[in-house]
């Protein structure tokens, strides 16, 4: 289970952290992503970590932006998200990856949080 916070209404050039939980002992077993959904769009791909080594991937768009890292003791993923625009406004939603597939596609996830709304607006 996965559970996302951190959400919150920020002013555009604002920062915000997201938060992921997980529940379970495996949860260094899994590459974590972020993904986020925006009204009447699909899932975009965000960043996401991978299990072992923390590699990092990131979309283009929040390159040096965003920075994803994961506490595996505490079972979290975070997602800091820093100078951010009123085009990130969306629904986050962190998502677990237990096999080989791509990092970049909402499909190859297993599980999934609840998702959390990050609004950029002024």
């Amino acid at each position: 289970q996965l559970q996302a916070s951190g959400g919150g209404l920020v002013q555009p050039g604002g920062s915000l952290r997201l938060s992921c939980a997980a529940s379970g002992r495996t949860f260094s077993s899994y590459d974590m992503g972020w993904f986020r959904q925006a009204p009447g769009k699909e899932h975009e791909f965000v960043a996401a970590i991978s299990r072992g080594n923390g590699h990092a991937y990131y979309v283009d768009s929040v390159k040096g932006l965003f920075t994803i890292s994961r506490d595996n003791a505490k079972n979290t993923v975070y997602l800091q998200m820093n100078s951010l625009k009123p085009e990130d406004t969306a629904v986050y939603y962190c998502a677990a990856k237990g096999t080989s597939g791509t990092y970049f596609r909402f499909t190859s996830y297993d599980y999934w949080g609840q998702g959390t709304q990050v609004t950029v607006s002024s």
